[in-house]
C-alpha cells in the first residue's frame, strides 16, 4: 500500500509530473516573516473526501464494483467506526506538526527502492548554448557555477523573491534544501543529509575532483579563476579508462545500499564519497554526443540531462544522489538534474529560471590588486575491489536497459497558444487537460485513470497533492466528442462542464482539501498505529483507483527552460506542457518495456494530442468561438 502512496505523491509514476500554478506576482524582499505566517495544512473533512472518492470512481468502475465501493465507504464512515478513529488521530497528529502530509511523504519517498534515475529525479534544460569546443565549455561552466552560487547567496540571505498564488505567499523552504544536500543509500529506507561545507565537486571522464569556490578571504572565485581551475581538472582527467564509480548511483536502492556499505569500508573510498555528498552541488562536464537532427535535438538533450544516455556515454559521469547536479556538454547542451526528495517541479523550474536570470544579470566589475595563487583541485580516489567492480558492471547493464527503454518526445504545437484561449474566456490549462484526455481516449479506445500534481505551497512546508483528471464530466466529454449522433452545441456544453469540474477540483486541492491524498494519509495512519487495515483500503476497487495510465501537468518557464521528465512504469505516460502566448510546448515520456507493450508509443500519443487540440478548436469555431 505504501507503494501506491509513493506512486501517487512522490513522482507517481513522476511521481514526476507536477502541477505549476503560475504565480501572479513575485516580490523581491526578505521572506522569513512571510514564512512564519503561512497556515498549517488542514485535515480535510472525512465525509467530503469519501464523497469525492466515489465521484472519481464512477467513470472507471463497473456497476457492481461501484456498488461494492459504496458499501465499503458506508462501513468505513459509520459513526464510532474505524474511519472516525483514524480521522481523529490524524487531526491530532496534524496539530503537532507543521505539515502532516509532508511528514508522511518524506517517509514514503525514502522507502522507495527503485532507481532514482528517470523514475524520481527530474531535470531542467537551460536555453541552448552555441559553443562547440572544450574552451568554450569551460567558460560556460564557470559562468554557470558563478550564477548558481549567486542564487545560493540569495537563498542563504533570505532575499530570494517571494512567490505568490492568488495573492497568497508560497512556502519557500524547498529552495533551502536543493543545494548542499544528498540522499544516502540505506537498506529498506534511505535518509537525506544536509551539509555546510563550502566546496563543489566536479566530475569529468567519470573522475571526481574537489573544487573550493572561495578565496582565502571568503569571497567567491571569479569566473576567470573558475576557468583556471576547470582547465586544471580537464588536464588531470584525460584518461577514459577509469572505473566509473558514479554509475553505482543509478542502481535500485537496495543494490546500491549494499554496494555502498561495502564501498565505504575502505577509508579512502569513505573520504571520497563523503566529499561528494557534502559538496554544494556536483558539476558534470560531459563529452560530446553524436549529432542529431534539429527536430530531435531537444529529445536528445532531455535524455542527457535526465539519465546521461547510458554507460557508454554520460550516465557514469554523475552522482545521482546529489540534491543538485549541473550538467554541461561540449556541444552547448546544459541543464540541471534535481533530486525530487528535496524540491518539487514547480520549485525546480523557478530555481532554473533564477539561474538563467543570474547568468544574464549585469555583473559588477571586480577590482583585484592581485590574483592570489589557487591550490590545484584535488582528485578523489577510489580503491575498487573485484566485488565492487562486479557491482559496477551490473549497474552498467541495468542502466543501459533503462536508457534504451525510456522514450522522450518533444514537440511545439504552433497553431495557437494561451492568448487566443484567454481571449475566448477559456482557461488554457483546463483546455489542454481535456485535449490530453481526448488524445488518450482516441489512442487507446478507453477512458482511464489520470492525474496531475498540485502544489500545496500556500501552506507551511507544503509539497504536493494530486488532482484526478478523470471525472464523470470529462468522461462524458471525451466519449461524446467523436460521436456523430451528438450535436456540436452539446459537445461544447460537455467541454465547458468538464473544464469547470477540473477547475473546481484544482481549487479544492489548492485550498488544502485533497481528497485522495487524505485517504492515503488515513491509510498510512492505520499502518503507523498497527491496527488492521480497513477493508476500504484493501479492496480491488481502491487499488484500481490508483492504476493511472497518464499524468498531465503544466510547467511553464519564464526564461526558456524546459522540463526533462521520465516515467515510472511501462504503459504509463507522462505528459508535460508549457502554455506560451502563441504556441504550446508538448512533452511526452514513457517506458517501452520491449516490443510487446503497444501502450508506450509516445509518438502516437503526441500526434493524437496535436489532432485533439486542432479538433477542439474547430469544434469551438463551428459554434460560438470564432476568434480561435
Amino acid at each position: 500500500m505504501l507503494r501506491i502512496y509513493s506512486r501517487a505523491l512522490v513522482r507517481v509514476g513522476m511521481g514526476k509530473p507536477w502541477y505549476l500554478v503560475k504565480p501572479v506576482s513575485v516580490v523581491a524582499s526578505r521572506n522569513l516573516s512571510q514564512q512564519k505566517g503561512l497556515p498549517r495544512l488542514p485535515v480535510p473533512s472525512l465525509q467530503q473526501s469519501l464523497e469525492n472518492y466515489l465521484s472519481f470512481l464512477e467513470p472507471i468502475l463497473e456497476l457492481d464494483e461501484l456498488q461494492r465501493a459504496t458499501e465499503l465507504v458506508e462501513e468505513f464512515q459509520k459513526q464510532g467506526g474505524v474511519g472516525e478513529r483514524l480521522q481523529r488521530d490524524l487531526e491530532r497528529a496534524a496539530s503537532n506538526t507543521d505539515n502532516w502530509m509532508t511528514d508522511k511523504l518524506k517517509i514514503v519517498h525514502h522507502k522507495e527502492r527503485s532507481s532514482v534515475v528517470v523514475h524520481f529525479n527530474y531535470g531542467m534544460s537551460l536555453p541552448r548554448g552555441h559553443f562547440k569546443d572544450k574552451q568554450a565549455q569551460t567558460r560556460c561552466a564557470a559562468e554557470l557555477i558563478e550564477a548558481t552560487l549567486h542564487v545560493k547567496t540569495m537563498i542563504d540571505n533570505d532575499t530570494l523573491p517571494i512567490e505568490y498564488i492568488r495573492g497568497k505567499p508560497l512556502c519557500m523552504e524547498q529552495y533551502k534544501e536543493i543545494m548542499s544536500s544528498c540522499r544516502i543509500p540505506q537498506l529498506k529506507m534511505d535518509s537525506m543529509m544536509f551539509y555546510t561545507r563550502k566546496h563543489i565537486t566536479v566530475v569529468h571522464n567519470c573522475q571526481f575532483f574537489v573544487l573550493e569556490v572561495h578565496n582565502s578571504d571568503g569571497t567567491l572565485l571569479t569566473v576567470d579563476q573558475l576557468c583556471v581551475q576547470l582547465e586544471r581538472i580537464y588536464n588531470s582527467s584525460l584518461q577514459t579508462d577509469m572505473e566509473p564509480v558514479g554509475i553505482l548511483t543509478t542502481e535500485n536502492r537496495d543494490n546500491w545500499s549494499k554496494t555502498y556499505m561495502n564501498l565505504i569500508q575502505d577509508e579512502t573510498n569513505k573520504a571520497s564519497v563523503s566529499t561528494i555528498q557534502s559538496s554544494i552541488f556536483t558539476l558534470c562536464l560531459d563529452g560530446a554526443m553524436p549529432p542529431v537532427s534539429e527536430e530531435m535535438y531537444y529529445s536528445s538533450d532531455c535524455h542527457q540531462i535526465l539519465q546521461g544516455g547510458g554507460s557508454q556515454w554520460n550516465s557514469a559521469n554523475r552522482w545521482f544522489d546529489k540534491g543538485l547536479q549541473l550538467i554541461i556538454r561540449e556541444d552547448g547542451t546544459s541543464g540541471i538534474n534535481l533530486c525530487h526528495a528535496v524540491a518539487d517541479g514547480s520549485v525546480g523550474v523557478k530555481f532554473c529560471d533564477h539561474i538563467v536570470e543570474s547568468l544574464n544579470r549585469k555583473k559588477p566589475q571586480v577590482m583585484q590588486s592581485h590574483m592570489e595563487p589557487l591550490p590545484a583541485p584535488q582528485k578523489l580516489h577510489f580503491n575498487i575491489t573485484p566485488e565492487i567492480k562486479k557491482d559496477i558492471e551490473e549497474a552498467k547493464q541495468h542502466m543501459d536497459i533503462l536508457a534504451r527503454d525510456v522514450d522522450l518526445r518533444y514537440s511545439v504545437f504552433d497553431h495557437f497558444g494561451g492568448k487566443s484561449l484567454k481571449a475566448n474566456k477559456l482557461s488554457p490549462n483546463d483546455f489542454v487537460q481535456m485535449a490530453v484526455q481526448l488524445a488518450y481516449y482516441r489512442t487507446h479506445q478507453r477512458f482511464c485513470q489520470s492525474m496531475e500534481l498540485v502544489s500545496l505551497r500556500m501552506f507551511r512546508l507544503g509539497r504536493l497533492s494530486f488532482n484526478k483528471l478523470h471525472t464523470p464530466a470529462s468522461a462524458n466529454f471525451v466519449k461524446a466528442f467523436d460521436d456523430p449522433n451528438k450535436q456540436n452545441s452539446e459537445k461544447v456544453d460537455l467541454l465547458e462542464k468538464s473544464m469547470e469540474a477540473h477547475r473546481l477540483n484544482i481549487t479544492n486541492a489548492l485550498e488544502g482539501n485533497p481528497s485522495e491524498t487524505h485517504l492515503l494519509g488515513l491509510m498510512q495512519q492505520s499502518t503507523e498505529e498497527k491496527i488492521p487495515m480497513p477493508d476500504i483500503f484493501t479492496d480491488p476497487t481502491f487499488l484500481k483507483s490508483f492504476q493511472y495510465r497518464f499524468f498531465a501537468t503544466q510547467v511553464t518557464s519564464s526564461r526558456g527552460c524546459q522540463v526533462c521528465n521520465g516515467s515510472y512504469s511501462p504503459g504509463l505516460f507522462e505528459v508535460v506542457f508549457g502554455i506560451n502566448d502563441y504556441d504550446i510546448d508538448l512533452y511526452v515520456s514513457s517506458l517501452s518495456a520491449g516490443d510487446s507493450c503497444t501502450e508506450s508509443n509516445g509518438v502516437r500519443l503526441m500526434g493524437a494530442l496535436h489532432d485533439a487540440l486542432l479538433d477542439m478548436r474547430t469544434l469551438l469555431q463551428q459554434t460560438s468561438r470564432p476568434q480561435l
